[in-house]
């Protein structure tokens, strides 16, 4: 498999609710997963949304890495035609970044708790309940799927930024937070 190429926002395929896999069995999803897979790990990335590799299908691949926001992590997880629902209306507000919107973060509110359900490669369908950094990489990815980039959740564009500036705008904390999600 290849490193996929990566959209950038202003392309059309960003703008747009993506397609429902019909066939999540199909060997052509298996083959658009790995690719997306081996760009996820060669850029060191937390998520990616087929639409982000120029393919307008419901499909997410994302993980978390151990300790990030506190967690032992989640192992790399695929979402075909994922749906979720939100627990609770409590919201956090914490910085994002995106592969789409290179160099650039900016602090985005996203419902706590979540519980996504989606299908895997092999057509069952399963559901999971995720907080905090979890359910901020679900909410981020299934955005791309619907044509939402983190800059249009933002509340206050004055958090929006160049990475390097926002980071030395930051305590060293907040700092290493910077440029979360994908």
């Amino acid at each position: 498999m290849a490193i996929l190429k990566i959209a950038r926002m202003g392309h059309p395929v960003l703008k747009r609710r993506a397609a429902e896999v019909e066939d999540p069995t199909a060997p052509a999803i298996g083959r658009l997963v790995a690719g997306m897979i081996e760009t996820i790990e060669d850029i060191d990335g937390s998520g990616l949304a087929a639409p982000q590799v120029h393919v307008g299908l419901r499909v997410v691949v994302f993980r978390v890495l151990p300790g990030r926001g506190g967690r032992e992590g989640v192992p790399l997880t695929v979402l075909v035609n994922p749906r979720i629902e939100f627990l609770s209306e409590e919201t956090t507000l914490d910085f994002e970044g995106c592969l789409s919107v290179p160099g650039f973060v900016g602090a985005v509110p996203r419902f706590r708790q979540v519980r996504y359900t989606a299908h895997g490669l092999d057509g069952a369908e399963f559901s999971r309940e995720a907080d905090g950094f979890h359910a901020r990489v679900v909410q981020h990815e299934c955005d791309h799927l619907d044509g939402i980039l983190f800059p249009q959740r933002m509340t206050d564009m004055r958090a929006f930024g160049y990475v390097d500036e926002v980071r030395r705008a930051l305590s060293p904390t907040l700092a290493a937070r910077a440029g979360a999600a994908d």
